[in-house]
């Protein structure tokens, strides 16, 4: 799990350099060093997951790196949503206001403090003798800050989506299907909720399986280049890799518009963060070729980004409740045929309250827990001051501020 988001939190902090970000906030060298300092911590972490369960140390080491990966992962979420405000300004004088200053002034320390933490545990591995595995992934690439797929996974089944899966599948299937525009439907939410999880619900579901003609997944992320996106449209359509073939824009979207013209199609679109409009229509018209009925499910977190493209109305999906947090932290702490002790089940379902009903923070809380067994080091984590907010995120536009319990806990 440590493996996983630490490689999620690099690619979204090589994104954020590459397209200059930290340049803008003048937090660039910071971003940088922070980027060299993970990349280490990176090539010893598989040896580290790999000698964890015989070692308390290192599963202390790995916790308190899966916490501050999280404070990373915030603070440069953060850059990029102050980045994109000021890029939207109507206004080039408030790129230089005394807010700005201010605010590069805030973020450049909040960068400074998780650099010197992120350094504290990349200097505490040289006491556990880890190997250095090589890392496969060429660094130097701008990547996604993640990349989603269709398949569901066994999880994805337990996480209490039923309704919300109903009511869009109904939508599609039942609502839209003699509409002869094609529809756009929005799930809206923060990080962490379930967009993706939904969409795959919904994307998988027998009777849209059997209603659509042809079914397409992307993940856009902060890529919304449509050489790119025309490429991934056709390969998730043909289950080939054949668009790479073509080298021309024109080409290309022939190709797409061979595949999908008096189709009904479903497209879902998972993690766009792209709020230029003029992208979007021109998309929008080589997509314009199907049956009545054809659909576009987009995953975003910004309402800014579903008023542009949405032409139903957003499906704004809320937290999960407790029962079903606890549901799945359960199912990280323990394994499938361990007995819950009931004085950890009772300490477990307060722990779930602070998950704001946000199906990350359960699942992340369940792994910290997982090699937990004593009460009293369950009870520290429910009582531990690190179990903070730190988990910020912003609607654009929306007019109102969501925040996150976290999932880092303090050992």
């Amino acid at each position: 799990m440590a493996e996983a988001f630490l490689q999620l939190v690099l690619d979204k902090l090589i994104s954020l350099i590459n397209r200059e970000i930290g340049l803008i906030l003048g937090v660039d060298n910071e971003m940088k060093k922070l980027c060299s300092t993970l990349t280490t911590i990176q090539a010893v972490l598989e040896d580290a997951v790999d000698k964890q369960t015989e070692s308390k140390a290192i599963r202390n080491w790995l916790q308190k790196l899966n916490a501050i990966a999280y404070e990373v992962d915030d603070v440069l979420d953060e850059c990029n949503t102050h980045v994109s405000k000021l890029n939207h300004s109507h206004s080039k004088l408030s790129r230089y206001s005394l807010k700005k200053i201010l605010y590069c002034h805030k973020i450049a320390r909040r960068m400074k403090q998780v650099n010197e933490k992120v350094e504290a545990i990349a200097a505490e591995r040289t006491k556990f003798h880890l190997r250095e595995m090589p890392v496969h992934r060429p660094r130097e690439v701008s990547l996604a800050s993640r990349e989603t797929a269709s398949l569901l996974n066994e999880s994805d089944k337990i996480l209490g989506r039923e309704e919300d899966k109903d009511k869009i599948v109904k939508m599609l299937v039942n609502d839209v299907k003699d509409k002869q525009e094609m529809s756009v439907l929005p799930i809206i939410g923060i990080g962490g909720l379930g967009k993706t999880t939904l969409a795959r619900l919904v994307f998988n579901d027998p009777q849209v399986e059997q209603h659509f003609d042809v079914r397409i997944w992307v993940c856009v992320s902060d890529n919304f280049e449509m050489k790119t996106l025309v490429k991934a449209m056709i390969e998730s359509a043909t289950g080939s890799g054949k668009a790479t073939d073509l080298q021309h824009l024109d080409a290309i979207e022939r190709r797409l518009w061979e595949l999908l013209s008096k189709k009904r199609y479903l497209i879902v679109m998972d993690d766009v963060w792209n709020d230029n409009q003029d992208k979007w229509f021109e998309l929008r018209d080589v997509l314009s070729c199907g049956s009545a009925g054809s659909s576009v499910v987009v995953t975003t977190r910004q309402k800014k980004v579903a008023d542009i493209m949405t032409t139903l109305p957003c499906h704004c999906l809320e937290g999960l409740s407790d029962e079903h947090c606890w549901a799945l932290l359960q199912q990280r702490a323990f394994g499938p045929d361990e007995e819950v002790p009931p004085q950890l089940e009772i300490t477990g379902k307060h722990i779930v309250k602070k998950c704001a009903g946000v199906p990350l923070a359960a699942t992340t809380l369940g792994g910290i827990l997982r090699f937990k067994r004593r009460e009293e080091e369950w009870i520290h984590v429910r009582d531990s001051e690190h179990m903070e907010v730190v988990g910020r995120r912003e609607f654009d536009n929306a007019g109102f501020e969501i925040e996150l319990l976290s999932c880092s806990s303090g050992t």
